[in-house]
Parts: C-alpha cells; sequence; structure tokens
C-alpha cells in the first residue's frame, strides 16, 4: 500500500523541520524543495528519524523562480508520488526599511517569493487534487498579512499578497475537496536563529515551539469538510498580539 506523500517547499532546520518530522512520523512520505539540499538535510533527517520507512527526496527549486518550484513539485509527484499535502513555507526578506526607501528590485523579489512562488507550487499540484476531490495546501504567513508596517513594508506587502492568494484559490476550489489555508504566526519561531539574536533575553516561554507549530498543521489537514477552517492563527500564549 503505498503511503500518501507530503511536499514541503522551503524546508529548512526550524519550522520545515518539525513539518518533515510531524508528517513524515504520521506515515507520509516527503518531498523537500528548497535551494540547497543541504539546507533541507536537517529536515530530512528527522523526517527519517520520526519514522525509518519515511522516503524522504530532496528536489532543488527556487521560490524566486517559479518555474523550478513547477518543475520540482512535478518530480515529486513522479518520483514519489501525486501530492497530498502541499505546504509552501517560504519566507522573504524581513529586511527593515523606511517605505520610501524601497527598490523596485525588492519589491519585485518579494512579489515573486510570496506570491508567484506560492502561486507556482498550488497550481502544479490543484489539479490533481480537484480530480481526486482531496487535498490540502497549506501556506506558512504571518500576521502582517493583516496590517502595513512603517518598518517592514517589503514583508507587509508580500504576506498581504499570500494571503489574497490563499482566499482566492480557498474561494475557488474548497468545493471541489481541496483544503486551502493560510497559517499566520503571530510569534518568533525557538529556533537556532531567534536564540542567538535573543542573545541573553532568550526564554523559550516567548517563543514558539515549531514541534507544537507543526502539530497545528497536522491537525488543520485532518479537519472534516463540514468545520474546516481557511485561516488559522498561531501563536504561544505570552505573545502580545500584534493587531
Amino acid at each position: 500500500m503505498s503511503r500518501p506523500v507530503c511536499a514541503i517547499v522551503g524546508a529548512g532546520e526550524g519550522l520545515g523541520r518539525a513539518l518533515a518530522a510531524r508528517f513524515g512520523g504520521e506515515g507520509f512520505d516527503i518531498g523537500l524543495v528548497s535551494r540547497s539540499r543541504e539546507g533541507s538535510g536537517v529536515a530530512a533527517r528527522a523526517a527519517v528519524s520520526a519514522d525509518s520507512r519515511a522516503k524522504v527526496e530532496f528536489f532543488p527549486a527556487d521560490a524566486r523562480q517559479p518555474e523550478t518550484v513547477e518543475q520540482a513539485l512535478n518530480q515529486v509527484a513522479s518520483g514519489i508520488g501525486v501530492v497530498d499535502v502541499l505546504i509552501y513555507n517560504v519566507r522573504g526578506a524581513f529586511a527593515r526599511r523606511d517605505p520610501l526607501d524601497m527598490t523596485y528590485a525588492e519589491l519585485e523579489e518579494i512579489h515573486r517569493v510570496e506570491v508567484v512562488g506560492a502561486f507556482a507550487a498550488a497550481r502544479s499540484v490543484l489539479p490533481a487534487m480537484r480530480e481526486r476531490g482531496a487535498g490540502s495546501v497549506m501556506f506558512s504567513s504571518a500576521t502582517a498579512a493583516f496590517r502595513g508596517s512603517s518598518t517592514h513594508p517589503l514583508y507587509a506587502i508580500g504576506k498581504f499578497g499570500l494571503r489574497a492568494l490563499s482566499q482566492c484559490l480557498a474561494k475557488a476550489y474548497s468545493k471541489d475537496g481541496v483544503h486551502v489555508v493560510h497559517m499566520r504566526l503571530d510569534c518568533d519561531l525557538d529556533v537556532p536563529l531567534m536564540r542567538e539574536r535573543y542573545g541573553d533575553d532568550y526564554a523559550c516561554t516567548y517563543l514558539a515551539d515549531p514541534d507544537a507549530v507543526a502539530q497545528a498543521y497536522w491537525w488543520a489537514h485532518n479537519q472534516p469538510k463540514s468545520a474546516w477552517s481557511n485561516e488559522m492563527e498561531i501563536r504561544p500564549h505570552t505573545e502580545k498580539w500584534t493587531y
């Protein structure tokens, strides 16, 4: 009996690792899509550690080049199996800018990473999901999708676009049995990069555990069709709400 397939676009050592471990441990084979095999190594090892029977393969792609995302996901389908769960876990640059200091090139790049790349990923798997009448498409996002920013406008603009894309796909294809979810993380994740940035101020109670966040993705995938969430917000209990 074949195992279901989860494709994770943007699988590094943080949430990508946790997602690979969660879905791999739940009986899924895993397709990891990112720019480098090295970058996905931690996620690959986590999936196999969660279930040694899991088939895990790496497929190179760059979200700034949507054709490569589409090619990689087509290779996942032909090499591992038809994708049952797609998670687009790519984040654009979190660069501090005065809005008037944004360049055209930066705006074009954030749009390609957050919106065009996400669309390429979704377009690659949606036809087969609609034909089967089942499947989940989840976009990792942030509450920046709800509010502009005077200090990080590029990030907000990208997430606004991602949320709009997610809603458009959900409204168009939920009726076909495809669960499209915009996952809003209103928090910092407890990952090595954040621990380094926090330094002496680091305290795990103020950051979200990536494994706990991955559990929320698993719950979303398993929601019954009569009670779907198309928006899901996640934060630790200590987080100060930002809107």
